[in-house]
C-alpha cells in the first residue's frame, strides 16, 4: 500500500480498477484547512493524463509494472514477435499495444516490454536508434537558409525531417521519443 503523502514521481498504484503512474506531484499546505496532494497522473494502460487531488491519508495498493528486455524478431500481419533472451521463447504482441514510435524499430533491436499482471500493455523502443536513409531528395547548392529540412524515408519505412546535406545511404541517429533527427551516426 502507498499513501498519498508518500507519492513521488514514477510511483504506480491501483485506483478504481485502473493502474496509474505519477507524472508530477505537489504537497500543498494552505494557511486555512487541511493539507492535500495535487497530482498529475497517467493511466498506464490507456495513456490518458488527468489531474487529481488527494488527501495525504488516502491509501492505494501499489501496482508493480514488469519491464522485460526482449528482442524484436519479426511481424506477421498484426502480430509482432519478441524473443525472450533467457528462454528464447517468442511472445506475440498485438499491433494495438505498440506506440507510434515503434516505427523506428528494426529487427533484432532490444526493446522493453511492459506488462501488468502478465498482460502486455506497451513496448518501449530504445531511446536512440541509428537508421539508414533509403530515400530523400538531393539538397541543392545555394539552399543555405538556416535550419532548412527535407523529408527522408528510413530503412524501417518511417519518415523524418533531415538537414539538406543528408544523402541516401547515410546512417543517422533518431530520438524515438520525439522522432527528431539528432545527427549522423
Amino acid at each position: 500500500m502507498v499513501s498519498a503523502g508518500d507519492f513521488r514521481n514514477g510511483v504506480t498504484f491501483e485506483m478504481d480498477g485502473q493502474v496509474w503512474s505519477i507524472i508530477e506531484f505537489q504537497h500543498v499546505k494552505p494557511g486555512k484547512g487541511a493539507a492535500f496532494v495535487r497530482t498529475k497522473l497517467r493511466n498506464v494502460i490507456q495513456g490518458s493524463v488527468v489531474e487529481k487531488t488527494f488527501s495525504p491519508t488516502d491509501k492505494y495498493p501499489t501496482a508493480y509494472i514488469e519491464r522485460r528486455e526482449m528482442t524484436y524478431s519479426y511481424n506477421d500481419g498484426d502480430l509482432y514477435y519478441f524473443m525472450d533472451p533467457e528462454t528464447y521463447e517468442l511472445e506475440p504482441i498485438g499491433k494495438s499495444e505498440l506506440d507510434d514510435n515503434f516505427k523506428f524499430v528494426k529487427e533484432d533491436m532490444v526493446c522493453r516490454v511492459l506488462s501488468y499482471k502478465g498482460k502486455v500493455f506497451g513496448v518501449e523502443p530504445p531511446t536512440f536508434v541509428n537508421l539508414q536513409v533509403t530515400k530523400t531528395e538531393p539538397g541543392f547548392k545555394g539552399d543555405t537558409a538556416t535550419n532548412t529540412l527535407k523529408p527522408a524515408t528510413l530503412e524501417t519505412g518511417a519518415e523524418v525531417r533531415v538537414p539538406l546535406f543528408i544523402d541516401e545511404g547515410e546512417m543517422i541517429q533518431i530520438d524515438t521519443r520525439t522522432g527528431e533527427y539528432l545527427g549522423r551516426a
